[in-house]
């Protein structure tokens, strides 16, 4: 990939637009959600997702970008994302996150590690490598969680495996050249 520093802060600022996004998608549904151990979950895991913003906002501005640069993914993403937050059922709420979103993420997120340099944007990998493991551990609790509460809650495969269709059908979600404010063509 051979990532120029703009093109890195590009593809942080909107990794953490993801983070943000899981965070506050995980916030409001915990009022509407009516099973307290699934509240308690999606209330351990905006906390995640807030540390993994941070981290990667810091990031960004050791890559010459703003403080907590963010920048929304490209229009069919940002659509899917808006789709995927509006599901009002706790499983499908559970699918959304632990089987569709976390799993989609971390595909993305290693595909920018194996496009970069492990030694010129270490800072990135240990950001990254950092919330891949926190994303191992939260899909291990949704695991038990749904062992748990396996009589009180019944999942549709076939809608999950649409979700998991459309993210992967979307190809590009980094907007390029997005801002004089970030280091045009200043290589690292």
């Amino acid at each position: 990939m051979g990532l120029i520093l703009r093109e890195k802060a590009e593809y942080l600022g909107t990794f953490r637009w993801l983070e943000i996004f899981l965070m506050e998608t995980l916030a409001r549904w915990v009022p509407t959600t009516p099973e307290m151990e699934v509240k308690v979950l999606m209330g351990r895991h905006i906390w995640d997702a807030a540390q993994h913003a941070d981290a990667l906002g810091k990031r960004t501005f050791e890559l010459r970008a703003p403080l907590h640069y963010t920048l929304s993914p490209l229009t069919p993403y940002f659509e899917l994302m808006k789709e995927l937050a509006a599901v009002e059922d706790t499983p499908g709420r559970i699918q959304v996150i632990y089987d569709v979103l976390l799993p989609a993420l971390t595909a993305r997120y290693q595909e920018y590690l194996d496009g970069s340099d492990s030694l010129l944007d270490e800072p990135s990998y240990r950001v990254i490598h950092g919330i891949l493991g926190d994303y191992a551990r939260m899909r291990q609790e949704n695991d038990a969680l749904r062992k748990e509460l396996k009589d009180m809650l019944v999942f549709d495969a076939s809608r999950a495996e649409e979700w998991r269709r459309k993210e992967a059908e979307i190809g590009e979600i980094v907007p390029r050249g997005s801002g004089a404010t970030l280091a045009v063509g200043a290589h690292a």
